[in-house]
């Protein structure tokens, strides 16, 4: 089926009492929508990644608990609360690095907790997690300016950029982290070109963001990723914007595998690296990043392609997520501002401020 009302691109939509999850892995060639009635196909989307990305993870899991309500008052009015502890623990195991599904999933909880047994939770949490996904929305447009703004005022360096997996539209509510600034400085006129890298194991950056710069117009060049360090060197290239999974306290920033090598290569070229993530994506309770969980996933990703195996047969390792090194980051763009070389100190005054607008 086709949602209605897609203006650009959206991976999320709550339609006829049902979650519309835009299958993201037949993209680009195919845009399929699944229908989630129950919170058990939720589950299945976040975790077969039909539907990725931080904080599209944390919106889906918002309408996963609505889902859950309803199919638990339907079955006993008067007993809803306990039986939703299964469907909450599976939507919280569903993708374990992504912080954003924590954060969404506390969100819900603190709606749950102020409803009785006997009422019908389904329009207070429903109404809960439509505000997650406009503000995510809202927080999207947000970076977009102000990481925008980072760039004119860094014109002396080169009019090209970089990216690295999927931080666009389609890992949110709409526009976009990393993607989000890229729009708005295209927009703007301050970049010529976005270099995308095809971000294995399951190629985000070839499949997904050159599919949302293409839709858009947006002059863009793919290469492999193991050509980044060289597209560093001989392309005019000032940043390198990426998305985040999680930022632990000190300013590690744990994002899709392949973004510590691009931040060690930026480095060493003077290009600058930008991590753009909103604040659900901070996680205050992780003193470091060698404390995050790296999900490793399985072994056909990697010795497989499009059905057919392209490989010998060997031991895989298929980490999905890198942890960058706070020093490495040169600006962590937020909807409550920016922050230069990010440490603890300066995230905790970013934290307890409220959000711009």
């Amino acid at each position: 089926m086709t949602p209605d009302s897609i203006n650009n691109v959206k991976p999320l939509i709550w339609q006829n009492a049902a979650l519309q999850v835009l299958d993201q892995r037949l993209l680009p060639h195919q845009e399929v929508w699944i229908e989630c009635r129950k919170v058990e196909q939720v589950v299945a989307a976040i975790r077969d990644m039909q539907v990725r990305g931080a904080p599209a993870i944390g919106i889906a899991a918002a309408y996963g608990v609505v889902l859950s309500a309803r199919q638990r008052y339907e079955a006993a009015p008067t007993d809803w609360k306990q039986p939703m502890e299964a469907d909450l623990e599976a939507l919280a195991a569903s993708r374990p690095t992504a912080v954003n599904l924590c954060w969404a999933l506390k969100q819900m909880r603190k709606l749950l907790a102020g409803l009785r047994s006997g009422d019908n939770p389904v329009e207070a949490l429903l109404a809960g997690a439509q505000a997650i996904h406009q503000a995510d929305l809202e927080a999207n447009h947000l970076m977009g300016r102000l990481g925008a703004e980072i760039i004119a005022a860094d014109h002396e360096r080169g009019r090209e950029v970089m990216t690295h997996c999927n931080a666009g539209a389609l890992a949110t509510a709409g526009y976009g982290t990393a993607l989000g600034v890229i729009r708005s400085a295209w927009k703007q006129g301050l970049i010529d070109k976005v270099h995308v890298n095809e971000t294995r194991p399951w190629w985000q950056g070839s499949r997904l963001t050159a599919w949302e710069l293409v839709q858009e117009g947006i002059p863009a060049q793919l290469n492999v990723d193991s050509a980044a360090a060289h597209q560093l060197k001989i392309a005019p290239i000032s940043w390198v914007i990426v998305g985040a999974d999680r930022i632990a306290a000190n300013g590690d920033v744990a994002n899709k595998i392949g973004t510590y090598q691009l931040a060690v290569q930026a480095l060493h070229h003077g290009a600058g690296l930008m991590v753009v993530a909103p604040t659900s994506t901070i996680d205050m309770d992780m003193e470091s990043g060698d404390l995050i969980d790296i999900e490793d996933r399985g072994a056909n990703e990697v010795l497989y392609a499009a059905g057919q195996r392209i490989a010998a047969d060997i031991e895989v390792t298929n980490p999905v997520f890198d942890v960058t090194p706070a020093d490495l980051v040169d600006v962590l763009v937020t909807e409550k501002g920016v922050i230069h070389r990010p440490n603890r100190e300066q995230l905790e005054k970013l934290m307890s401020r409220k959000a711009m607008h």
